[in-house]
């Protein structure tokens, strides 16, 4: 991706102005975008505030549970609107405000006062991508948990108990910061104080929620993904979409998990063969970091490539494939082209191109897929032929990256 130098005002306007658009699309395009935010986040957080059931403390839940707060944060916001706008409106509004503060405050600290190329590239990538990848980039409790990774990816080789503490607070809300925990662990020489400070973190979580009375619940998340079929949208799940062309496969829809799933003969098999092929793949990718670490390498070198692969990995060894995933490929490379455009461009450029993918399937044709239509089956099974693209291209970059010739063991 080529280097960009625009000006501060320039970047802060098209920061804002892609919100408040992205914002806007969302209320104008099919297939409900922000159907997640009012149709279940907003209830949740109703029952919550109103002394009813509470997801995650009192009831088995599909999210960890501090994912509740932001959904606490934005009802508490939307209560002076609810006059004028209805309970969805008001609630909606404080959503998408919410979010948009949230990444106004990474933002500027990405910018700060005279950045380099490398951050007014990653600013401008960041606008582009959530363009591109349209409302699902705001109304899905994920875009909370993209903020708070670019904030921690900055930090962490300068402020890497800070760093872990946002990360793992990430992770409980949506798993998948958790794995720049890991990049972080690999690659950084201050291992340790990741590693304490993210247990703090988890430890501190879970005895609250033990005093809340939560006991079994507090690993829901987990368990209430095992049943889970294929998800149309994930990677494994493409030739089982060129089957409903065929008529040899289904699609149907998931009362018990919101979500639509194939039928087919395999298809069960392959569900339950990826959560195996995750951790295989994760494992690989760890293990290529943990030789450049050994090997002398710098950290700044490992970091980016090693965190991008995993979040990729997390995606294509995914049953799920919602398309919201996509807006965790945002802050690594982020991260990223702030740490090191040059060898970042590459990535960048794919990570558009499946935002732009993504939205064109959800929402813009996304009643055809659920049809199965030949022209977002196409579109679907390209963006998904991109993602592993992007995962060859950040297990290359981290492959390619030097070790000095007298190997230098890292020190804690």
């Amino acid at each position: 991706m080529t280097s960009l130098r625009p000006p501060l005002s320039a970047l802060w306007g098209v920061f804002l102005l892609v919100h408040v658009l992205v914002a806007l699309l969302g209320w104008v395009y099919p297939s409900q975008p922000m159907g997640d935010v009012v149709l279940v986040y907003e209830p949740w957080a109703t029952s919550a505030l109103g002394g009813g059931p509470v997801v995650g403390v009192t009831e088995t839940w599909v999210y960890p549970q501090l994912a509740l707060i932001p959904m606490l944060v934005a009802k508490v916001l939307s209560l002076p609107l609810i006059a004028g706008m209805g309970v969805s409106g008001a609630y909606l509004v404080a959503w998408a405000v919410l979010v948009s503060v949230l990444d106004a405050l990474a933002f500027s600290l990405l910018l700060g006062r005279s950045p380099g190329r490398g951050r007014r590239t990653a600013g401008v990538f960041w606008c582009l991508a959530l363009f591109l990848l349209g409302p699902i980039a705001l109304y899905r409790i994920d875009a909370v948990t993209v903020p708070l990774v670019v904030v921690a990816g900055l930090w962490l080789a300068r402020r890497p108990v800070v760093a872990s503490v946002l990360l793992t607070v990430g992770a409980w809300i949506k798993i998948w910061p958790g794995a720049l925990v890991v990049a972080a662990v690999v690659s950084l020489r201050r291992r340790i104080s990741v590693i304490l400070a993210a247990a703090a973190v988890s430890v501190a979580v879970v005895l609250g929620l033990l005093a809340l009375g939560a006991d079994t619940e507090i690993l829901g998340f987990l368990t209430e993904q095992t049943g889970r079929g294929l998800q149309i949208e994930a990677v494994a799940a493409t030739p089982f979409l060129w089957l409903a062309v065929l008529g040899e496969a289904r699609i149907e829809y998931s009362f018990d998990i919101l979500t639509f799933q194939i039928a087919a003969d395999g298809a069960d098999a392959v569900s339950a063969a990826l959560t195996p092929v995750m951790a295989a793949l994760v494992l690989v990718i760890g293990v290529l970091g943990v030789v450049k670490t050994i090997g002398g390498a710098s950290a700044i070198r490992i970091l980016p490539p090693l965190a991008l692969s995993l979040v990729t990995a997390l995606i294509v060894a995914n049953k799920v494939g919602s398309p919201q995933f996509q807006t965790w490929l945002i802050a690594p490379v982020v991260v990223w082209l702030a740490l090191d455009r040059r060898r970042a461009g590459g990535a960048a450029v794919v990570v558009l191109a499946l935002a732009l993918l993504t939205c064109i399937v959800y929402p813009l044709t996304y009643d055809a897929l659920l049809r199965a239509e030949v022209l977002p089956i196409l579109v679907l099974s390209l963006r998904n032929l991109l993602l592993l693209v992007l995962l060859i291209l950040g297990i290359r970059s981290l492959v390619r990256v030097p070790v000095p010739r007298i190997p230098v063991t890292p020190k804690e």
